[in-house]
């Protein structure tokens, strides 16, 4: 099988302390070829970039989750602004919107994903997009940025959306990741939203150690398990897994520009 690419992985969680090295393998006895470590402090994105440094095949993005500002040092964006250009960072975020949790007041919300948007543009590097409960907003923002600067680079992660919200992204220029969610018994809307997607422009992601997917729900998720999510995927494309599996990597390759 081609080699599988999980946009999404939070590698540096504290779930995998004890045993990192052996996720990592499992990873690679089941095809998976790349992983993104995405950050969601400034410890975290340091962390991320420091396995993507020690690990062939991992690379890291950098930046500070909607959830995470308000208990962010006061040094921590500079942190991030330190890390952006180093070595194997591909992305800036995980950053977005969520109306969910309360932890961050929303304008303060809004303030970091413009941030985040705009260091992704000047160092033209894919935004990594978080969006709960918040698609109405999250759209406004991101439409704001398309008016004044054309085509957005970035993905919508996790991708739960309706086929508006999914029309309107790719309008902008954006990809679509899917997570473990979509193979879950409940999630024939989204399924059908998924089949619809543009093959240029679908990625696949575990976002481990959460949201495993069908066959393995319940358990801790990681890399392995994407070939769950991308089974899924192919089938409701009508597309043969390595032929699919070939097709999201080299989406994730063009949007990330992964070398090395």
């Amino acid at each position: 099988m081609a080699g599988l690419i999980d946009t999404h992985a939070h590698l540096d969680d504290e779930q995998f302390a004890s045993d990192l090295p052996a996720v990592l393998e499992r990873a690679s006895q089941a095809g998976v070829e790349g992983v993104i470590a995405v950050g969601i402090t400034a410890v975290s994105s340091e962390r991320c970039v420091a396995l993507a440094g020690q690990h062939e095949g991992i690379f890291a993005t950098v930046g500070i989750h909607p959830n995470e500002v308000t208990q962010a040092e006061p040094d921590a964006w500079d942190r991030v602004l330190a890390l952006v250009d180093r070595a194997k960072v591909v992305g800036v975020g995980e950053t977005g919107l969520d109306r969910y949790w309360d932890r961050t007041p929303f304008a303060i919300q809004e303030e970091w994903f413009v941030r985040h948007m705009e260091l992704g543009r000047q160092h033209d590097r894919a935004v990594v997009i978080h969006c709960r409960d918040a698609s109405d907003d999250v759209l406004r923002l991101l439409r704001e940025q398309y008016d004044r600067h054309g085509p957005i680079r970035g993905v919508m992660h996790s991708f739960t959306g309706t086929q508006a919200l999914a029309e309107a992204c790719l309008a902008m220029g954006l990809h679509l990741s899917f997570a473990g969610m979509l193979t879950y018994k409940n999630a024939g809307d989204l399924r059908a939203v998924a089949a619809k997607i543009p093959l240029d422009r679908v990625l696949v992601e575990t976002d481990c150690p959460y949201l495993s997917p069908m066959p393995v729900r319940g358990r801790r998720n990681e890399p392995a398990h994407v070939v769950h999510t991308a089974t899924c995927l192919a089938g409701l494309h009508e597309m043969e897994l390595n032929a699919f599996t070939e097709q999201t990597s080299e989406n994730a390759r063009g949007l990330f520009g992964l070398v090395g």
